[in-house]
């Protein structure tokens, strides 16, 4: 995990005793296991907030209402913290996850708000995000969420990305209608190709990196649809239940494992700014 030590001298004079301040980075290193992780929780964004909608009885509204406020919670904690906690962070990525999907089905299922409509809406949103979070620090990058404010763009960009991406996949399946499995493989190809983009034609780093990001959604959504839906609707049969308990599953215990081996945090280096 990097980190950043600002001396500020407490007199303001040269040479004078400096006081430190260590601004830590709240976020993992991307690493494969950061993958891995975020199509679960994508997948575990989809058939959760279905499983919820099917057995509480309590609606979109209702769902969508206490998800957010759990995710509310969650975020609280995430923002006390003063570095990243692999559990916290996790946590807050699945809840998110669901609340995005949740969104972008309410606008599409209660409101009849047209899925080209949601996905350019959200699309819009999005780029607005990014736009004033790098006018006000510069960059895009996630290896320095060190700040208050960095941080809270960041929880905004992930939370429109799971939304366009949910808007976006149920787009291109629908209009497509390819089924899961193609729908899968595709989005999947997708992200292939930003790979491509990035490592052999030198894709800026940042926009692979959200690019890819966003792209994961319909991809997760696509395997846990594939799984959960009936035979008869073109998938597994497996049931939301069974998909979500299984995908948590493996969530909870790669989480565990990064926690105890702290595989996907950096050696701290640190990075001396000029006294003030």
């Amino acid at each position: 995990m990097t980190y950043e030590t600002s001396e500020v001298s407490e007199t303001g004079g040269r040479g004078a005793p400096a006081r430190h301040r260590l601004r830590w980075n709240k976020v993992p290193e991307v690493t494969v296991f950061f993958w891995i992780i975020k199509v679960l929780c994508t997948t575990v964004g989809e058939t959760v907030a279905d499983l919820l909608n099917e057995k509480l009885g309590l609606g979109l509204t209702g769902v969508s209402v206490l998800m957010s406020a759990l995710l509310a919670v969650v975020l609280v904690v995430q923002f006390r913290t003063s570095a990243y906690r692999a559990g916290v962070y996790w946590l807050a990525v699945a809840l998110i996850s669901v609340v995005g999907t949740l969104i972008s089905d309410n606008l599409t299922d209660n409101l009849g708000v047209p899925l080209e409509t949601s996905t350019a809406v959200f699309a819009v949103v999005l780029a607005i995000v990014f736009v004033v979070w790098y006018r006000r620090e510069r960059t895009l990058s996630i290896h320095h969420i060190d700040s208050t404010s960095r941080e809270s763009f960041y929880w905004l960009a992930v939370l429109f990305t799971f939304a366009l991406g949910t808007a976006a996949g149920d787009l291109v399946s629908e209009r497509m209608n390819l089924g899961y499995w193609l729908s899968a493989v595709l989005f999947a190809a997708a992200i292939a190709a930003v790979a491509i983009a990035h490592f052999a034609l030198g894709l800026d780093a940042v926009w692979s990196f959200w690019i890819a990001y966003i792209l994961t959604r319909p991809l997760g959504a696509s395997i846990g649809d594939y799984l959960s839906q009936p035979g008869g609707d073109g998938g597994l049969g497996l049931g939301t239940v069974v998909t979500s308990a299984l995908f948590l599953t493996v969530i909870l215990g790669l989480v565990v494992y990064l926690s105890a081996t702290r595989r996907d945090v950096s050696e701290p280096e640190q990075a001396m700014q000029p006294s003030n």
